[in-house]
């Protein structure tokens, strides 16, 4: 009976790596809101990470984060850098372009829990007598990512946290 069950969770196993192959090579996550402001005013809220403390979902993670700031004050090499408890971890940020006041790009890279290198941007889009802002983040899924991605998808591990994030940018962008 033990060598049964042994097998049948080998088997399962051995579906779950082979359909991981299977899975994309990269994967995008994406979060909209409207917001009751003009671009310049939500602009400066992604530019400058000296800001983030008033909307980013993972701020007020942990308390005791170390940050640091280099590079530009704000803007094109504005560089952040982050030492977190496990649920935010360890990572730097650098704006890489952008384009006032529509567009903010950062190139992303983790070092705990797991590396990774990412990028995400801002598009601010106005209409209808607000800023549509969309965030994406994309990336490469490497083949650990992939047999992640079929117990749990990025979208859902870090969709919530765009929500929340987007969330609290409106309310700040709207003060």
């Amino acid at each position: 009976m033990l060598k049964k069950i042994a097998a049948m969770l080998a088997i399962a196993l051995g579906a779950v790596l082979l359909y991981a192959t299977t899975r994309p090579d990269s994967f995008r996550v994406e979060r909209e809101v409207t917001i009751q402001a003009p671009p310049e005013k939500i602009f400066p809220f992604l530019a400058d990470f000296h800001r983030w403390g008033d909307w980013s979902p993972w701020e007020k993670l942990d308390p005791a984060m170390k940050r640091t700031h280099g590079g530009a004050a704000s803007g094109k090499g504005a560089v952040y850098q982050w030492e977190g408890n496990g649920e935010v971890g360890n990572g730097r940020m650098e704006i890489v372009e952008v384009t006032e006041p529509g567009k903010v790009v950062i190139q992303l890279e983790f070092t705990e829990p797991m590396e990774a290198r990412n990028t995400a941007e801002f598009v601010l889009t106005p209409g209808n007598g607000g800023t549509r802002v969309q965030w994406a983040m994309h990336g490469p899924s490497p083949y650990l990512a992939k047999v992640m991605g079929v117990l749990v998808s990025m979208d859902k591990m870090i969709g919530k946290d765009f929500e929340i994030g987007l969330s609290n940018l409106k309310a700040a962008a709207e003060r």
